[in-house]
């Protein structure tokens, strides 16, 4: 399962719309949830509807919080995608079996057998999540929370049994040129990463939300080799191709029988 968790604090301003680059990952397989991080509890309506609107193209969720907010938002999010990521499936397969998808018609036993392969899934499942750090000028107050979120995630990734690879990028990038994103940390299981986290940040005014994700889009979906063409940074090549099949088209079902 593929996710992209987008935090924000303002509207885009720079280049193609973010509601048209989340459904462009959609399509590709990857979910989008954004999260818009506020100094209160309110936000301007164009920055609520492109919050929500980015969410809803992506597939996924949308939530606007304060700062103190971010680190348990984050988590709920990721949890909350893979959960419901995972009763798609198992809905589409029960569908296919049995002609429909309710687990309500299903006699008890095997309703318990379907919920319990459903809660190994959940924890199970190999998981990629590529974070993608608005770092606008308006962000920099925000930032301490970005980081405390991003290792309260990690620590929540790793409680879990199945494989959980974590990238974080943010966007305007700071190198020279027009350059919409920066990758920060690649894909990583190491805690240890995110000592260097940001170290290099150059906040800027500029906001490409949307080129910045179709940049991850194609980090995401890049082959190993050619991850450092598509973009400047540091950071391992990420999981292998048995980490990519496991989560690919076979399905989530190979190993279970219902």
């Amino acid at each position: 399962m593929n996710q992209i968790i987008l935090i924000t604090d303002g509207c885009s301003n720079v280049g193609v719309s973010p509601v048209v680059a989340a459904a462009h990952a959609k399509a590709e397989g990857i979910t989008v949830h954004v999260i818009g991080v506020l100094d209160a509890h309110v936000a301007s309506e164009h920055s609520a509807e492109e919050i929500h609107e980015t969410a809803r193209a992506g597939g996924g969720l949308s939530r606007l919080v304060a700062p103190s907010q971010l680190s348990e938002t984050v988590q709920m999010v990721t949890r909350k995608t893979v959960v419901q990521s995972i009763q798609q499936v198992v809905g589409q397969e029960l569908r296919t079996i049995l002609g429909h998808s309710k687990l309500e018609s299903l006699p008890p036993g095997q309703r318990s057998e379907v919920v319990r392969v459903i809660d190994d899934l959940t924890e199970t499942a190999t998981l990629r999540v590529a974070l993608l750090i608005d770092a606008s000028a308006s962000m920099k107050p925000k930032l301490q929370a970005v980081k405390e979120a991003i290792y309260d995630l990690q620590l929540s990734l790793q409680s879990r049994q199945g494989k959980s690879w974590m990238a974080v990028l943010h966007f305007p990038g700071n190198l020279s040129g027009d350059q919409e994103v920066e990758l920060d940390i690649g894909w990583t299981r190491d805690l240890a990463n995110l000592s260097r986290l940001f170290y290099k940040l150059n906040m800027k005014g500029t906001t490409p939300t949307g080129p910045a994700l179709l940049k991850t889009v194609q980090y995401m979906t890049a082959d190993a080799d050619d991850i450092h063409s598509s973009l400047s940074g540091e950071g391992a090549a990420g999981p292998g191709t048995e980490d990519r099949t496991a989560a690919g088209k076979d399905g989530m079902w190979s190993d279970y029988v219902v």
